[in-house]
């Protein structure tokens, strides 16, 4: 089989936003592609929290997987950390400081825990969908200063119509040890540039002893494209992110079973 290792994104991309679950398709077609001795990862900017019990739910209930845009690998069976990666305190204090001064909707979170600036419909939104529940702090800045918080990633709930500016406007601030991206056009993401989904391909790659040629991947968001662009398989959703969609090979969408077509076409390729 040309690729030994295949990594796929959860949320719009294994699974629909729309959907209560992920579809039967897609897990029959992992299963399919274990059997025939690969080895699937589930990549997601979601908390250990949140997409291990999910996992687990879906019968994946050993291997790897990938938190927190490749900061946090976990072995699911046991919740053991392989991978443990975070921000240097100055840096961390510097993001949630830049965005609290912007007037955003923070996220803050450590490897085990979600701390929120509002309580409002975003959040219980947030908060349904990925099964956690957010302490809120209204000064997040001065509660990190406080308690020396070991953050992991930070996260913003902006407006998609300024989306781009204000990637932009924060990536020249903050600097080039920051990776700045969305996981959705209105979830703008930081985390330290040595933790992205890119890394997080580099990881596995020496773990499990495949060659990047060997690994597969697929996502549909921006957050996603260091890992397409490291994987030696690039796939994208059609209806993803378009800057994805120059390099990757598009498949069908997400609510198409995307996923499954990805691997059915892999394995038909042995």
């Amino acid at each position: 089989m040309k690729y030994k290792l295949f990594m796929s994104d959860f949320d719009g991309t294994l699974k629909c936003p729309t959907a209560d679950a992920v579809s039967k398709k897609n897990l029959q077609a992992i299963a399919r592609y274990r059997a025939a001795g690969g080895t699937f990862v589930v990549c997601t900017g979601r908390m250990l929290s949140s997409i291990l019990p999910v996992l687990r739910g879906l019968g994946i209930s050993e291997g790897l997987v990938s938190a927190y845009q490749g900061a946090t690998i976990a072995d699911i069976a046991t919740g053991k950390l392989l991978k443990d990666g975070a921000f240097e305190f100055d840096d961390a204090l510097k993001t949630v400081r830049l965005f609290e001064s912007l007037n955003q909707h923070v996220h803050v979170y450590t490897v085990d825990a979600l701390y929120c600036n509002r309580d409002d419909e975003w959040l219980k939104g947030y908060e349904k969908v990925c099964g956690v529940k957010g302490t809120i702090r209204e000064n997040l800045t001065c509660f990190i200063e406080e308690t020396k918080l070991r953050v992991v990633k930070v996260l913003a709930i902006i407006d998609p119509a300024d989306g781009e500016t204000l990637r932009q406007k924060l990536t020249g601030l903050l600097g080039e040890k920051h990776y700045v991206t969305f996981s959705s056009p209105f979830m703008l993401e930081v985390t330290p540039a040595c933790n992205t989904k890119g890394t997080a391909v580099k990881f596995l790659s020496d773990y499990y002893g495949v060659d990047f040629s060997e690994i597969a991947a697929i996502g549909d968001q921006l957050n996603d494209l260091p890992m397409l662009e490291v994987a030696g398989g690039k796939y994208t959703v059609a209806d993803g992110d378009d800057r994805l969609k120059g390099f990757a090979r598009v498949m069908p969408r997400c609510d198409e079973d995307a996923v499954a077509a990805a691997i059915e076409e892999i394995l038909a390729d042995k």
